[in-house]
């Protein structure tokens, strides 16, 4: 059965309906979506000592927080954070930046939007002879008034100029070292601190972070000397036994 419509569209009806088609399909193209998962933009690292740095730092965290899920850290990679950085390509790429309350997965970029709007929560720069002018200035304002960053702090792996600031009401203070010289970073719960010509993590006792290798064979170490002690514990609970005619063996 065929069912006739009784009260077909008028002519008027049916163009009303293309031009709120045609409306609908100009907003459409008129809204901008943002871009998502960009390629990082970042220029080659100046020297070696700036290299080793930034892999010290990343991988010592990574593995210190093996067990963490929570958290993101990564070096020299583009975070893109408004519109109008996409077309003036002014990207802003710390040396090293950490995430905190994130997903710990791999990325090709940090892209603000699509990270539920989320910052880094700690920011390290590095120092050069080309870059240290900007990391005081112009950075240090990015990551003050827009970016709001709770701890920044920049590190000359050469002339070895370290120093720390932390958000309070909006600017930022610089940190106060300790007697060691270390500074505080209340985002990571660790200090940071020079250590032969390094910048390295320390935990609130003041004790170094071991690298992850050490770490492993201090880990080892101690299953070793666990295993010799409870095998120590066996010997004499059945020499003890022994001494009392008790064959261990048949119990």
């Amino acid at each position: 059965m065929v069912l006739l419509n009784v009260n077909p569209p008028s002519v008027s009806e049916n163009l009303g309906s293309e031009v709120a088609e045609d409306l609908a399909e100009d907003l459409i193209d008129e809204i901008q979506i943002p871009p998502t998962n960009l390629y990082s933009d970042e220029p080659q690292l100046e020297t070696d000592f700036h290299r080793r740095q930034i892999d010290l730092l990343i991988r010592l965290l990574e593995y210190f927080w093996r067990d963490r899920h929570d958290f993101y850290i990564s070096g020299n990679l583009t975070v893109y954070y408004n519109q109008k950085q996409l077309k003036s390509r002014d990207f802003a790429g710390p040396d090293i930046f950490m995430v905190l309350g994130t997903e710990k997965r791999d990325r090709r970029s940090w892209v603000v939007w699509d990270e539920d709007g989320k910052y880094p929560n700690v920011v390290i720069e590095l120092l050069s002879n080309s870059t240290a002018k900007v990391d005081r200035g112009a950075k240090k304002q990015l990551y003050q008034d827009i970016w709001r960053v709770p701890n920044y702090f920049w590190f000359h792996p050469e002339t070895l100029e370290f120093a720390g600031f932390h958000l309070v009401d909006g600017k930022y203070e610089a940190l106060i070292p300790n007697e060691q010289g270390y500074l505080w970073s209340e985002q990571l719960g660790l200090y940071l601190g020079i250590h032969e010509t390094q910048l390295r993590y320390f935990t609130s006792d003041g004790a170094i972070m071991p690298l992850p290798e050490e770490q492993e064979r201090i880990a080892k170490e101690q299953e070793r000397i666990a295993k010799e002690q409870a095998m120590q514990r066996a010997e004499h609970l059945e020499a003890i036994l022994r001494s009392q005619g008790i064959d261990p063996d048949e119990i």
